[in-house]
């Protein structure tokens, strides 16, 4: 049996996990070892705003940040962590995972996972930088489970601090089920602390991943802390928050990410309140489709806190 919990990571999620929500999350739930920034990446040779504010240590006040780059080739790479040097950042996690379609041809994200030599080219970038913790987020493959695999021998060979590993592939997105014996392949051969990442859902799918994987290093979340932002710290405390409890720490979670976004966003009530439905988006599961409905169909903000109000 089990004893000690694994380290929980939170997965960054663009559009959802910035750092209003994050520090949101760390103030009121808690239970999270770790939390990434949602990828950063260059457009036209520069960075959006929002990406270096999202990264502005003076904007973050979790324990543990780690930002995480997306780039096809070294030259990229090295620009945004020229980025994260800049303010300081000693880790850093490069994105080998992301599944979107408009990356992924482009040789980003998941996309690369086919091509070892542009891997192996882009990932030079650990030994150029020694004084950085690197890690590395990827999938099976694009195609086929075998593309990680290939990339084996080039991953053990390089000074990661650990490997996120979700167990599908780049091209079924979120779709179909996550394959567990390409993970446990995949696990077998590789070198470096594992942290496994794909369809977390509750506390009991953490104890049973571990069961199956007792080797491994940590969980990383997304989407299913999305849903519970409870489910880290009821996994660490291993019981379960009360329904009044979990509708106290949404709304207190809700002021804080408010606040922030009212500050912060300049486009009128219409951006703010479709920034705020994104805090919703994933709760159903905690809030009753009824409340999380009228959340969605608010056209104001005026009916948007009349729908919280039914929570």
């Amino acid at each position: 049996m089990l004893v000690e919990t694994l380290p929980i990571h939170f997965a960054p999620l663009q559009g959802y996990t910035e750092a209003i929500y994050r520090n949101a999350h760390a103030t009121v739930f808690g239970g999270v070892e770790t939390y990434y920034t949602p990828f950063v990446r260059l457009e036209k040779e520069t960075f959006r705003s929002r990406d270096i504010r999202d990264i502005e240590p003076g904007n973050n006040t979790v324990s543990h940040l780690i930002p995480q780059l997306i780039g096809a080739d070294t030259n990229k790479a090295e620009a945004i962590l020229s980025l994260f040097i800049e303010k300081g950042y000693k880790e850093v996690d490069i994105n080998m995972g992301c599944p979107f379609p408009m990356l992924a041809k482009r040789h980003n994200g998941s996309g690369i996972l086919p091509f070892p030599e542009e891997v192996e080219k882009l990932l030079e970038i650990i030994h150029k930088y020694p004084e950085i913790n690197f890690s590395v987020k990827m999938r099976l493959g694009w195609e086929n489970t075998k593309e990680c695999l290939n990339l084996l021998p080039i991953m053990n060979a390089l000074p990661l601090k650990h490997i996120t590993m979700h167990p599908r592939l780049g091209k079924q997105q979120y779709k179909g089920n996550a394959d567990m014996e390409g993970f446990a392949a995949f696990a077998k051969a590789c070198r470096h602390p594992l942290i496994y990442n794909g369809d977390i859902k509750n506390a009991e799918d953490i104890e049973r991943i571990h069961s199956r994987f007792p080797s491994l290093a940590g969980i990383m979340i997304g989407r299913g802390l999305l849903a519970n932002p409870a489910l880290a710290i009821e996994y660490k405390e291993k019981k379960h928050l009360s329904a009044e409890d979990m509708k106290e720490k949404l709304f207190a979670a809700h002021k804080i990410v408010l606040s922030g976004y009212e500050k912060r966003l300049q486009g009128g009530e219409d951006q703010l309140l479709n920034k705020m439905k994104t805090f919703w988006e994933y709760l159903e599961p905690q809030i009753g489709h009824k409340a999380w409905k009228a959340i969605h169909k608010s056209t104001n903000l005026i009916k948007y806190n009349a729908a919280i109000g039914l929570i």
